[in-house]
């Protein structure tokens, strides 16, 4: 199993702080943002990760994380030169990712569960990630609706109606189908790669799975929840030191 770390992007609802620095660079209490994605996976046992950035920052990324030597593990950089969709981090990471799965964590998402055993459980095909949100949220997230047994029967991306309070997170783990999935898609009315439609790919063919997480999530690219992201860290020490 890789692990891909997208931490592109503008960062344009956090203006004027990523005039300066990128998003993911941000503090949260006591270090960058990037690295709660980072140990995210590092504690999962993934120890190949390739990060992928915007161009403005890219060298602030190597000054703080190297080699990964520091971390007990190998990473790999590569830009993405416009933020085009989420599952555009698999066309740039091809030659990465080569015939191995893969989990994608988004670097700007910071979560208190424990993945391991859900990448140690893995056998194929693409599991997501979700989390009951509030009403008013629901219209701008992926919204994924349940059946029988938990099995998925559709995602839907930012809808009128939501069909369930459960929305995708970001964080997904993927087969080595997921380069051709991607490039099989076609950009939406917003001129990006959609996770929601890569995932609808997976589903199409029956091979998805979702999981609920039960601590706590945050996307923390708004003021508000950059400052809830820095409360949790402060008060988990889970969260603590890498």
């Amino acid at each position: 199993m890789k692990g891909i770390i997208l931490s592109g992007g503008h960062g344009s609802r956090l203006l004027p702080l990523t005039r300066v620095t990128s998003k993911q660079l941000l503090p949260v209490y006591d270090k960058p943002m990037i690295m709660y994605p980072l140990r995210a996976l590092l504690n999962a046992g993934i120890k190949d990760i390739l990060i992928i950035v915007a161009p403005d920052h890219a060298g602030d990324y190597l000054k703080l994380l190297g080699s990964g030597k520091e971390f007990g593990a190998r990473f790999a950089y590569e830009v993405q030169d416009k933020p085009e969709g989420l599952a555009q981090a698999f066309i740039i990471g091809e030659h990465f990712i080569e015939n191995d799965s893969v989990c994608m964590i988004l670097g700007d998402n910071i979560f208190e569960d424990d993945i391991t055993e859900s990448l140690n459980s893995f056998s194929g095909g693409a599991k997501i990630f979700v989390k009951e949100v509030p009403k008013e949220d629901r219209t701008r997230l992926g919204i994924v609706e349940f059946g029988k047994d938990n099995k998925v029967i559709s995602i839907e991306e930012k809808p009128q109606i939501p069909k369930s309070p459960f929305a995708q997170t970001g964080i997904y783990i993927y087969d080595s189908q997921v380069v051709e999935a991607a490039k099989a898609q076609k950009p939406s009315a917003r001129g990006e790669l959609e996770i929601t439609d890569l995932n609808n790919w997976y589903l199409a063919k029956d091979q998805l799975q979702a999981e609920i997480l039960k601590g706590e999530w945050i996307d923390a690219g708004t003021f508000e929840s950059l400052f809830r992201a820095a409360e949790l860290a402060r008060k988990k020490a889970t969260f603590r030191g890498l």
